[in-house]
């Protein structure tokens, strides 16, 4: 199985990639996180990317992960004390100036030790502010290591997802197969018990019959329910679907609609059946499909 994995290696579009870079005084998080979407929608929810590298971003995402809803985060967590602030002297000098005005007007003010001035001084609005986020072009590259590095790990998610849903469908179709293959011991006795049935209801209204014409008759209403052309097609649907599944990529729409037409031969064969055993597999049938079409919802 291990190499038949590695030669489809089909994905799951649900996935988590995170990866981290430090630029300056700054540690960045990147993460991404998806899942499964008709197409690809990615949704930025940062104001760390520049807004003229949005574009770029968005398209490398859809390229690398080609289907799913995506989000992107990032964040920006300061690794030194002073982290991303700096005094703005300008305006501390200002306040400086001030203070050194009103010291000469009012001695009160020369009663204020130094220390208890300067920290009142570097709590005073706009002293202290952060830098800027904008990102030097090598500043920039490096965060876009650290992105192309989470789409990376979010793939490599998505390849265990997948290894677990190829497991997963297999089992599934092959318990199609098997409840399929069980219809077979019922046959002779689904025949029996139609022709049975009609005998009897001639016997209960008392009509006269010929004998050649009412066999005519049967043999025309048993081919009607007659279910060996479902049977085959349901067989060629799930030999398609695990073809599909292995050598494919990309395969998630295609086993979809492959899905809805093995949905199809299993519900005729039910309307057919006229046998409750027969019933019971289209019943079983139809469960492990119902898990296949929403596994099949989330193959890339």
């Amino acid at each position: 199985m291990r190499d038949i994995l590695e030669k489809n290696m089909i994905k799951s579009m649900t996935g988590y990639g995170k990866a981290e870079c430090q630029i300056e005084k700054s540690k960045y998080c990147v993460e991404i996180r998806s899942v499964n979407g008709k197409g690809a929608d990615v949704s930025l929810k940062t104001s760390l990317i520049p807004r003229e590298k949005e574009v770029e971003i968005r398209k490398l995402i859809a390229q690398k992960l080609t289907r799913g809803n995506i989000d992107l985060f990032i964040s920006k967590e300061s690794i030194s004390i002073d982290g991303d602030k700096q005094i703005n002297k300008d305006v501390l000098k200002g306040y400086l100036a001030q203070i050194q005005e009103l010291r000469s007007e009012c001695s009160e003010f020369n009663k204020i030790d130094d220390t208890s001035l300067m920290s009142t001084l570097l709590r005073m609005p706009d002293v202290i502010e952060s830098k800027k986020d904008e990102l030097s072009e090598d500043e920039w590259n490096t965060l876009l290591k650290a992105i192309n590095d989470a789409i990376d790990n979010i793939n490599s998610f998505r390849c265990k997802e997948g290894e677990s849903l190829y497991a997963d469908l297999t089992e599934k179709v092959s318990n199609i197969e098997k409840y399929l293959q069980e219809v077979a011991q019922y046959e002779e006795e689904r025949i029996s018990q139609i022709r049975d049935r009609i005998n009897n209801k001639l016997s209960e209204i008392k009509a006269d019959s010929d004998g050649n014409r009412l066999e005519q008759e049967i043999i025309y209403y048993i081919e009607k329910l007659d279910i060996n052309e479902e049977k085959v097609r349901l067989k060629q649907h799930c030999n398609y679907f695990r073809e599909t599944l292995e050598n494919e990529e990309n395969p998630g729409k295609k086993l979809g609609f492959i899905a809805q037409e093995m949905g199809r031969e299993i519900n005729t064969m039910g309307s057919k059946a006229n046998h409750h055993e027969i019933q019971k597999l289209v019943v079983k049938m139809k469960d492990e499909l119902e898990k296949i079409k929403e596994q099949s919802l989330n193959i890339l």
